[in-house]
């Protein structure tokens, strides 16, 4: 019997792979003859790269200006031409100094410079994955850094972040167009936000970053401005293409001004894993993720995983730390159960410091109820 465990990270807890490797032990301590192989995954977000390692894409070391300007130390991972940029790792929320929120002021720059630092390398096709972005800058600091100039009406460059780009008078793409020219841009998302409005970036998700109902209102009109000397510059206007709104606008400076094309983040994941050819010979399938709920429905790893190896017709289970999905929920997503760690220990410090041993539990449980009856290999 062979087991395929693919699992998202349990957030604030374990890693994919410490997922993985926990569960195939509890797999392994109740059925010896059972094969485990692990496929760490992600949906885009936090934990792309990491999959993408696992897989084996090599990390690239940079040096990039972190959502507030500090330099960080990031990285990206490279398979031949092929780079794969996790924004959060550079961008993100987990890199704002001492964890202070700066709705207005934080930039995606850093990543574009790591993807200029890819593309300097070599690199000609560019995967960028855009969950958990610190600002709502509509991407400009991220084309700033390729190469556009974003002048201010007296031809000086503006600066940095969401409160900086109503000062945006002209565009000028000339170094952005030299240093893409040749290059591919897939932008790994699930959200279908447009840029601006009710349910654009500021308004869904600025709150998230820590913008006020003011805050949000000017971000949102900033947004707006952005997106209007954009059409005027490429005479195309996308600010309401669906996923235009995606990491604080980043998603629609990819497509307006990158050419970019937009993948789920889960399948993107899963093809640059490689997950279709670990699936062959496979018996069931083991996803997860911290929480299993009503987001888990749209566009997370575990519904992506359960999709892929639905079509393959092999069965799968999930693991979690908990879940508010009833079964007829789970079994509409193709799980057929989920196990959860608070069905071993209620109290959730205590699941957060001891994931790895129940999840050892789980596994056995998993192999006992879904491996009974199976053929040795």
């Amino acid at each position: 019997m062979t087991v395929l465990v693919a699992s998202d990270k349990f957030k604030g807890s374990l890693t994919a792979a410490q997922v993985a490797d926990a569960v195939g032990a509890g797999v392994r301590r109740a059925r010896p003859d059972a094969r485990v192989r692990a496929v760490p995954v992600a949906d885009g977000g936090d934990g792309t790269l990491a999959a993408v390692l696992a897989a084996g894409f090599t990390a690239v070391p940079v040096t990039a200006s972190g959502p507030t300007g500090e330099p960080v130390d990031t990285w990206y991972a490279r398979r031949g031409d092929v780079a794969v940029v996790e924004l959060a790792a550079v961008s993100g929320l987990v890199r704002l100094p001492g964890g202070r929120l700066r709705p207005l002021r934080a930039t995606s720059r850093g990543t574009g410079e790591v993807m200029a630092a890819a593309i300097a390398a070599g690199c000609r096709e560019i995967v960028l994955g855009v969950g958990g972005s610190a600002g709502t800058d509509g991407g400009a600091g991220l084309v700033a850094a390729l190469g556009a100039r974003l002048l201010d009406a007296s031809g000086g460059e503006i600066g940095d972040g969401g409160v900086a780009l109503p000062g945006v008078a002209s565009i000028d793409l000339t170094g952005l167009r030299a240093a893409t020219r040749d290059v591919a841009v897939t932008i790994a998302s699930d959200v279908d936000n447009p840029l601006t409005g009710p349910r654009g970036a500021a308004a869904v998700y600025g709150p998230q970053k820590g913008a006020g109902p003011a805050e949000v209102a000017r971000l949102d009109v900033a947004l707006a401005h952005w997106a209007d000397v954009v059409a005027r510059t490429t005479g195309r206007d996308l600010r309401d293409t669906p996923g235009a709104g995606a990491a604080g606008g980043v998603g629609f400076a990819g497509l307006a001004l990158l050419g970019a094309a937009l993948r789920p983040g889960i399948e993107l994941v899963l093809d640059l894993a490689g997950f279709s050819g670990a699936l062959r010979g496979a018996d069931l399938v083991v996803t997860g993720e911290g929480m299993l709920d009503e987001q888990t429905l749209h566009g997370k790893a575990p519904a992506g995983v359960a999709r892929a190896a639905g079509r393959a017709g092999v069965p799968v289970v999930a693991v979690c730390g908990s879940t508010t999905l009833p079964p007829a929920r789970l079994h509409d997503t193709g799980i057929r159960a989920a196990y959860a760690l608070t069905d071993l220990e209620p109290d959730i410090d205590v699941c957060l410091r001891d994931g790895a041993r129940l999840l050892e539990t789980l596994g056995e449980r998993i192999a006992a109820e879904h491996l009974e009856g199976g053929e040795t290999e």
